[in-house]
This record gives structure tokens, C-alpha cells and sequence, in this order.
């Protein structure tokens, strides 16, 4: 499973010009699933992107997690972050999982991520979404459950 994990001072994902998810504060987590992940790869995400220490404390150091900052998460699933270009130029999605395995793993992970105290706003599963990323640093992170980088 991968993930990119925006901080952001506010975010929001519509389908057909209607509001789906809008957070303040805290963190959009664009999340892909691969063939082969289990619940183990949903929990390490989860619990990666709750603890993920990028905000920053009294001293402008990134010491504090989403939770700790009562922050927010923007959950959107995006199968394109498992797209191979090693080969050409077009995105090859082999390594995607099947719609319906990666929905529950999806859901698996807002789940979690909800279950540790986190306001989680979500896009729709295989909708074409309009994804307004206020990205603040920027920083971005890329998490990978199989640990790959």
C-alpha cells in the first residue's frame, strides 16, 4: 500500500461539483492499494499518518502529529500511485489491486485512521474527483507499507 501524505491548511475533493470531503488543518493522504495487501499493510498506513510528526511545535520545530494539533485527514483513494513507467510512457496499473479488494483495504484504512480519534473526510471510490490540495511547507511524505523507501 502507498500513500502520500500532504500537511495542508485545508483541503477538499468533489464529484460533480459537489463538496464530498473539506478539512481544515491536517493532513490529505492519497491512498493506493496493491495487489497482495492485507489488513497489516492498512494498519501500518494508518497508524504512520496518525503518528507522522510534521507540525510544527511552540519552538518551529515538526514535532507534532496530526492528533496532537486535534488536526484533520482528507482520505482520497488514487490506484494511479501504484502506475509503472519504467517501461515507455504510459502508466502500466498491473500492480494495482482489483476494485473491490482495494475499496475494503481502502475503507479498512479510514477506519483505523477514524478509530484513532482523527475527524477522517473522504472522496468517493473510483469517482473522478477534484482534489484542492492547500499543501503548507510544502511538505509531502510518501509512505509505503512494504517498506520500499
Amino acid at each position: 500500500m502507498r500513500a502520500v501524505v500532504q500537511r495542508v491548511k485545508s483541503s477538499k475533493v468533489s464529484v460533480d461539483d459537489k463538496i464530498t470531503g473539506s478539512i481544515g488543518r491536517g493532513l490529505t493522504v492519497l491512498i493506493g492499494v496493491e495487489d497482495g495487501d492485507t489488513q497489516k499493510d492498512a494498519e501500518y498506513i494508518a497508524k504512520k499518518v496518525c503518528s507522522l510528526r510534521v507540525f510544527d511545535d511552540d519552538e518551529g520545530v515538526m514535532n507534532l502529529s496530526v492528533q496532537d494539533i486535534d488536526g484533520e485527514i482528507l482520505a482520497v483513494s488514487q490506484f494511479t500511485l501504484l502506475g509503472d513507467v519504467r517501461k515507455g510512457n504510459r502508466p502500466s496499473y498491473f500492480q494495482a489491486a482489483a476494485p473491490e479488494e482495494a475499496n475494503s483495504l481502502y475503507r479498512k484504512t479510514v477506519e483505523l485512521m477514524a478509530n484513532k480519534g482523527v475527524h477522517v473526510e473522504e472522496g468517493v471510490f473510483q469517482a473522478d474527483m477534484l482534489v484542492e490540495i492547500n499543501n503548507d511547507g510544502p511538505v509531502t511524505i510518501l509512505l509505503e507499507s512494504r517498506k520500499l523507501f
